[in-house]
């Protein structure tokens, strides 16, 4: 027997509260757009915050920005993706204070942890954000995952799971939501859901005994909201987790009954696959409760006009979109009001507690808060070089004043965004930086004519930047550079991954590229701090 599609007594304006309840949308501008302050006032869950919401020169903006939204709508969902390290949207143009997750797994010290929690969790809560989209609970299985790699604890199951909880109870205790992400399990991927619509090739034993734990010790340390995976895993079928009822069902099977909040449904393994209105129907079909419609800015997004005041209010068509598409399927019947009544009444109760908590509830205390630079180059090792088991941490050479950086990296993770690098510009507070690409040092190393019995004239310590030591474009970038310069000391911003043959020098690991990693490995490099350890 098909579920009634509307009672009688629901009018339209009615079903668009409801339908708008349930979606959860991001904007252009640094203030709240005309299209934006209607949907809230006319029951819009929230919005997700991206980099370009946000002012840095304006410390007071995003709390600003927070209190307007709550104007429209008192029980606005405000969140943001706010891991530390790699990926932050509060800290994105000066980078992280806070270490990510890769080097606190390293770490292994869930008391470091939590208090990493802690940190995220104020930092969210001075700027009116009340869920965190983090902390990432993805088991990284695979060394070439292109899009979770260091946002991950590490690659043990257990060792997730503890850190996970751990940031879980951290963020929570400043009254502040967390979600984890991104089930059930993105870490054995070899693609990227931005990009395309991924495959977990895995029986659901090993997805069950892998990749589940950890988002058991979220649920067991209090998550408020899941986010699902556009990730595909035969054994539940060809449909992306996060439009698959078996995915959801596994998730309240494990207990957990706060919210299920989809992966931005803007991106490709959603939309060029069966749309984001489609995608919406189904997410909710699927058991999600809050559909997360990604960011606006995004090459792969359908934009969205302005709103006529010039401020830019992108990001409406993208709403639309979604909205009109529940609004149809409620039409025709295939997505029933009571679907959307389960998801909108979980999504009320979380903007309900979160409105409860007074803010003098959980104040903050800088003073117990770790020094995170002392804290990342603790967990900075040292692998090279020819191979040699194990080698002290280098440093430049004493007096030095000037340094080469070349940046061999070759393409951003989709989820923390294009920024500058934040190695060169930690040095640079040091010492004098001249940052070339590879080609621009090997001419200027060509140029140096050096007569015929001389040495070679002192030149500039170079230091070279990577993040994936088995990418072949990087790879043969380093032993170019090597030739030109063979005493460089290389910085592996990414995993502490074993190399067949370890290239003749000295590679960092400081698992990520955030300023707080930049500057723990500036002190190492300038012989500052001395606690880094050796592989």
């Amino acid at each position: 027997m098909t579920e009634s599609t509307a009672p009688a007594t629901t009018d339209a304006q009615s079903l668009r509260r409801l339908v708008n309840g349930v979606i959860w949308p991001g904007f252009i501008g640094t203030s709240v757009p005309s299209w934006l302050a209607e949907a809230l006032s006319d029951g819009l869950a929230g919005v997700v915050y991206f980099s370009h919401n946000l002012l840095p020169d304006m410390p007071g903006q995003p709390a600003e920005l927070s209190a307007a939204i709550r104007a429209a709508n008192p029980l606005a969902v405000t969140g943001a993706d706010e891991e530390g390290g790699n990926v932050t949207r509060l800290q994105f143009r000066a980078g992280s204070d806070i270490p990510g997750a890769a080097v606190l797994g390293a770490l292994d010290d869930v008391t470091l942890t939590e208090a990493a929690g802690r940190a995220i969790g104020t930092l969210c809560r001075a700027a009116g954000i009340n869920l965190v989209i983090g902390p990432v609970a993805d088991v990284n299985t695979n060394p070439l995952n292109p899009v979770i790699g260091v946002r991950s604890f590490g690659s043990g199951t257990d060792l997730v799971s503890r850190h996970t909880g751990a940031m879980v109870r951290g963020i929570a205790s400043t009254g502040v939501g967390a979600c984890a992400k991104h089930f059930p399990g993105h870490g054995d991927t070899s693609g990227d859901s931005h990009l395309s619509l991924p495959r977990l090739d895995m029986t659901l034993d090993d997805v069950k005994r892998v990749h589940l734990p950890p988002f058991r010790a979220a649920a067991a340390a209090g998550a408020a909201a899941m986010m699902s995976a556009h990730i595909v895993i035969p054994d539940l079928g060809e449909a992306p987790a996060t439009l698959n009822p078996a995915a959801g069902a596994l998730l309240r099977g494990l207990g957990f009954d706060g919210l299920l909040i989809t992966d931005a449904l803007d991106m490709a393994a959603v939309q060029a696959t069966v749309g984001m209105g489609q995608g919406a129907v189904q997410s909710l079909l699927a058991g999600a409760d809050l559909l997360c419609v990604g960011n606006p800015s995004n090459p792969y997004s359908s934009g969205g006009g302005t709103d006529g005041t010039g401020q830019g209010g992108a990001g409406e068509d993208d709403y639309l979109q979604v909205r009109d598409a529940l609004l149809a399927a409620v039409a025709d019947g295939t997505l029933p009001i009571s679907v959307l009544e389960r998801a909108a009444a979980r999504v009320a109760a979380f903007a309900s507690g979160a409105a409860r908590v007074p803010a003098a509830d959980h104040p903050a205390d800088p003073a117990q808060e770790p020094d995170w630079v002392a804290v990342a180059a603790r967990a900075c090792t040292v692998s090279g070089s020819g191979g040699t088991a194990a080698v002290a941490m280098p440093r430049l050479p004493s007096g030095v004043s000037a340094v080469d950086v070349v940046d061999l990296r070759t393409a951003h993770n989709m989820a923390a965004g294009a920024t500058e690098n934040f190695f060169a510009a930690a040095l640079a507070e040091r010492l004098t930086v001249r940052t070339l690409s590879l080609q621009e040092l090997v001419a200027d190393k060509e140029a140096v004519q050096v007569p015929p019995g001389l040495d070679s004239p002192s030149p500039r310590p170079c230091v070279v930047v990577l993040d994936a030591l088995l990418d072949r474009g990087q790879a043969a970038g380093l032993a170019e550079l090597i030739d030109v310069v063979p005493d460089a000391i290389a910085i592996n911003a990414g995993l502490a991954t074993p190399l067949p043959v370890a290239p003749p020098m000295p590679i960092i690991n400081c698992f990520g590229s955030s300023r707080v990693s930049a500057r723990a490995v500036a002190r190492l490099l300038t012989a500052e701090d001395r606690t880094g350890r050796t592989l």
